[in-house]
């Protein structure tokens, strides 16, 4: 009887995360993780003399604010420059030869607006840091985005610590500040929740792993080291994307992306369960991985991305990632990808948007939008949205053939995913917070 169970079965699996509703937006990416949102009557072309309001955060963070209950939660990192005789001295603890931000001090920050106004209704410092490791120039301290539940806020700040926020009282209930990695060009990866529990990657050139926080207390549950192999070359091994949980035949994955790698992992034990190499080089990836018709997505970072569409296989109980398909042209090396029904689409840092077959890995159509697209895109209310780097945002309906709905320009710019609830969208750029109404 044992062998008519000997046999391997391709498993289909749906997120394990709902979608939320539409006056709530609750993390990176929306309520399920992949950039769509219930979101209605939202605007498709505007200028900045149609903003409801805007609002200069003071300092500088890249998190997507986040919604609940008609207030809008921000992130932000106030700095001190360092002297020139420090700058100097953290410029030859390291081998990278990327522009650098040095500071001396740095106040980690969230801000809580009204939504209808844009007044500032709460400003707390959540945590501080003496002599931070310098970030790339164009990464900020407030990169990770904030996570909502309940009454709870979660701040992560990469390895400068997260903490939980009391939304009510104002208080820092915990922090941890023990997760420690060289990240080089600064913190990237946001925070999922699941259950109890809080899941952070730490992919930096001298370690990597993941852990799972307990999200009551802060402490850690489980802490599991990446086994890939990776390359020699410390720059080759970090990492800046975030997970997602599915749920594969009943059971719970997390699907976490690393450099050079993709694994799964148990969330109750951490146990690695299987790993995929992208069989190309990737690292410094930043998007999150999305799943759609029985497969994830995964665009593997730079030096050239490419994106792979993978099955989880099952075999006897034991679990197997395998690739599909693999697509090459114009991929983006941080952007993440979005799938709307059987159509996949993404925008490279080279401009060129395309949409491809989900199913099959098969262009449809390419199409030259903007310069440079590092914020992830948003489907909502129907439509698909663009944010380029120079805050060019583009409406474009999803199908087969590239129709143009609306394009819009506002100042600064935009390297922070947007955020949408029911009649408000929220564009960050490094000028402002922007909320456009219908």
């Amino acid at each position: 009887m044992c062998s008519l169970f000997l046999r391997s079965f391709i498993v289909c699996f749906t997120l394990a995360a709902a979608v939320q509703a539409g006056d709530v937006f609750p993390e990176w990416r929306g309520g399920d993780g992949q950039g769509h949102s219930d979101a209605k009557n939202l605007p498709v072309q505007f200028s900045e003399a149609d903003v409801a309001w805007k609002h200069k955060i003071p300092g500088l963070g890249w998190s997507t604010p986040v919604i609940v209950d008609g207030k809008v939660w921000v992130t932000t990192g106030i700095d001190k420059e360092a002297s020139e005789e420090r700058k100097e001295a953290v410029k030859k603890t390291t081998t990278s030869s990327q522009p650098l931000i040095i500071s001396s001090h740095v106040s980690l920050r969230v801000q809580c607006l009204d939504l209808a106004t844009g007044k500032v209704l709460k400003d707390i410092e959540v945590l501080t840091e003496e002599n931070p490791q310098f970030i790339h120039q164009v990464n900020s301290y407030a990169t990770p985005t904030p996570i909502v539940d309940g009454d709870k806020l979660y701040c992560h700040y990469g390895p400068m610590g997260i903490a939980c926020l009391d939304m009510k009282t104002e208080k820092v209930l915990w922090s941890n500040r023990t997760l420690r990695v060289k990240h080089e060009n600064g913190p990237g990866s946001s925070p999922i929740l699941w259950k109890d529990r809080l899941f952070i990657h730490c992919d930096g050139i001298d370690l990597q792993y993941i852990v799972a926080l307990d999200k009551h207390t802060g402490e850690i549950l489980w802490k599991t080291t990446r086994s890939g192999e990776l390359r020699d070359e410390p720059q080759l091994r970090k990492a800046y994307a975030t997970s997602i949980v599915v749920d594969v035949n009943g059971k719970d994955q997390i699907v976490s992306p690393a450099a050079d790698w993709i694994f799964g992992y148990d969330p109750e034990t951490g146990e690695e369960l299987w790993k995929t190499n992208y069989g190309v080089l990737g690292f410094s990836n930043a998007g999150r991985p999305v799943a759609a018709h029985g497969m994830v997505y995964i665009n593997t970072g730079y030096l050239k991305s490419e994106l792979l569409a993978l099955k989880i296989v099952e075999t006897d109980g034991n679990y197997e990632g395998k690739i599909q398909w693999r697509f090459n042209k114009q991929v983006p090396n941080v952007s993440s990808i979005l799938v709307v029904g059987d159509e996949m689409y993404f925008a490279s840092d080279n401009g060129i948007v395309t949409c491809l077959n989900a199913k099959t890995g098969e262009s449809i159509w390419v199409h030259r939008m903007g310069s440079r697209y590092w914020a992830s895109p948003l489907f909502a209310d129907g439509k698909i949205y663009f944010f380029e780097r120079d805050a060019l945002v583009t409406v474009i309906k999803p199908g087969k053939e590239y129709k143009e709905l609306g394009e819009s320009k506002l100042s600064g710019t935009l390297f922070a995913s947007p955020s949408v609830v029911d009649g408000h969208l929220l564009v960050r750029t490094d000028e402002a917070l922007y909320c456009i109404k219908k």
